[in-house]
């Protein structure tokens, strides 16, 4: 038996639960990361532990990749990928981009997602051949915008200071060629790119649990999503989405170096 859409909001339903009742309250974060700042709070290991507690309920046989928790299973057949809180950052500061990312994978492709924003009310879901939004103004099928060059193409990416060295300079010539940019949008970025509004999003240094709910919903809407090398972006890594081929190609052409 495999998930269905019911369970993805059910799976959704828990962690808002943890995560919007936390939004805006001076929620108490921890820093991961020794020399930096990598923050965590209460939402995030609350509302992992809320969709891995129904999951283990529901699908005992699955594997479970998260970001705060330990990961079970990962040479299963059916595996899932929590990002309790993608955009943690926004999250502290009160900014409505953050979401829950709840992926599903079988034989190490990225099958079904979820993104949800409890604040605005806003869920995606790639059901694992469609694309759908669901939101304050109704639900819809949803998809990618065919712009055709980046000379029209609207960009988002979350901080140009996470490029260094080379990676910034090739990041510095696909900004130069689009017509728009914009940056601090974490997942919802990539919610905009599958519902067309935006045309291309491009990072750096991303985890699987990042893009693992984002890779069908992007897919499933028309888009495409790859590495900067033109690979699968399932262990994250540098990575490109576009809403048509023909500006994934030319951003590809740029990012790797071709």
């Amino acid at each position: 038996m495999l998930p269905d859409r019911n369970f993805f909001y059910e799976l959704a339903d828990a962690a808002r639960a943890e995560t919007l009742p936390r939004f805006r309250t001076g929620a108490y974060v921890t820093n991961k990361l020794e020399g930096g700042f990598d923050p965590v709070t209460e939402g995030d290991r609350a509302a992992e532990t809320a969709i891995r507690t129904l999951i283990t309920e529901k699908f005992p046989e699955h594997g479970i990749l998260g970001e705060e928790h330990e990961n079970i299973g990962l040479d299963r057949e059916h595996i899932w990928v929590i990002d309790p809180i993608d955009g943690t950052r926004a999250f502290i500061s009160g900014l409505p981009v953050w979401g829950t990312l709840i992926g599903f994978q079988s034989n190490g492709r990225a099958r079904m997602g979820l993104v949800d924003q409890p604040f605005t009310g806003e869920r995606y879901f790639a059901d694992g051949t469609r694309s759908w939004y669901r939101g304050p103004d109704g639900e819809r099928q949803i998809f990618t915008r065919d712009c055709k060059t980046l000379s029209d193409a609207i960009l988002f990416t979350t901080s140009p200071h996470l490029f260094v060295g080379g990676e910034m300079e090739k990041y510095r010539m696909v900004e130069s060629r689009a017509r728009l940019f914009r940056y601090g949008c974490d997942c919802y970025a990539y919610a905009l790119l599958a519902s067309g509004h935006v045309d291309i999003v491009v990072e750096n240094g991303l985890k699987p649990y990042d893009v693992g709910a984002l890779i069908p919903l992007i897919e499933q809407a028309g888009g495409v999503i790859t590495t900067w090398e033109g690979g699968r972006p399932e262990s994250g890594g540098s990575i490109v989405a576009a809403g048509s081929k023909a500006i994934h190609e030319e951003a590809l052409a740029l990012l790797s170096g071709r």
